[in-house]
């Protein structure tokens, strides 16, 4: 799905962001607190809006035309000194199986490379989300490997794909 943009992730979205932390789903897949403290969507976003002021990590929400939300992109982690970043997507039940976690990611790794000068982005990506790898595949990304047991979650530890893609891959997004 294309029309729509991305916008720096700010407290007017608050309320979509709070829907997103509360999706089993998205707590499945991510690294997102289970159960989400009661002030996660706030605190979360006013990280993201500080950490865009010292250029660390930076956050946006995907909003078509009529203002839908739609989901958010995220780099949770900017390294300056060595030109490399993670990224990251979140969509909304409503949203997803549109291709909206695609174009996010598109839009996302353009970002990286145009605007951040990365030399390589990268996705951790939890082994049994199938249909975020996907997504990976289809914005170019590379399956590096797979990270075992990195994350602890809900007394269990996940293994991670990493996935990554540099500015001189031939099929760079556009």
């Amino acid at each position: 799905m294309r029309g729509f943009r991305l916008e720096p992730l700010q407290a007017r979205h608050l309320d979509d962001v709070r829907a997103l932390v509360a999706d089993p789903e998205v707590l499945r897949y991510t690294r997102i607190p289970e159960p989400p403290p009661d002030d996660f969507a706030e605190s979360w976003i006013a990280s993201y809006e500080a950490a865009r002021e010292d250029g660390t990590r930076d956050g946006f929400a995907a909003v078509t035309g009529d203002g839908e939300f739609v989901g958010i992109g995220l780099a949770p982690t900017i390294d300056r000194k060595d030109l490399e970043l993670e990224l990251g997507y979140i969509v909304p039940a409503r949203a997803r199986g549109r291709g909206v976690a695609t174009e996010i990611l598109r839009l996302l790794t353009v970002w990286a490379f145009d605007q951040i000068g990365a030399m390589r982005a990268y996705l951790i990506i939890d082994v049994e989300n199938r249909a975020s790898e996907r997504v990976a595949e289809r914005c170019g990304y590379v399956r590096e490997g797979v990270m075992r047991s990195i994350h602890l979650k809900q007394g269990r530890r996940v293994d991670a794909g990493l996935w990554s893609r540099l500015p001189s891959d031939a099929d760079r997004p556009t």
